[in-house]
């Protein structure tokens, strides 16, 4: 069964105005989907391969709570986990400044101003978590 996408008139409108059209070096259709680039794009793997370990590392304290384990040695994995998690977010706010933030920043404007606030609010959430 095929489905058919309708384009909105906003869609249709923002085309007509330019707002949709290649530049950049974006991926997107012409209708309003963007499938920009990230930051972390050229290292997904590496960032996939990270988040796989700490899945394991954490399937692994489950194991460990499961199966009664020392309190300590729990603890220990917990915070290698956690450590694994903290640098994983920190190369993605890397990223995440060095491309994204400084796209915007060249831009200036409001797009300037709306990622510096979110860049902003994401250092918060690391700061406090």
């Amino acid at each position: 069964m095929s489905t058919s996408y309708a384009p909105t008139l906003r869609h249709a409108r923002r085309f007509a105005e330019g707002v949709d059209t290649p530049g950049d070096g974006a991926r997107h259709t012409p209708w309003g989907y963007h499938g920009r680039m990230h930051g972390y794009e050229g290292h997904k793997d590496d960032l996939l391969k990270r988040l796989r370990r700490a899945e394991g590392q954490v399937r692994g304290i489950a194991r460990m709570v499961d199966d009664d384990q020392y309190c300590i040695d729990i603890l220990t994995q917990v915070s290698a986990v956690t450590k694994a998690l903290e640098n994983v977010a920190l190369s993605l706010l890397d990223d995440h400044l060095s491309h994204c933030v400084a796209e915007a920043a060249a831009q200036g404007g409001p797009v300037a101003e709306e990622k510096l606030k979110e860049a902003n609010q994401a250092i918060a959430r690391l700061v406090r978590s």
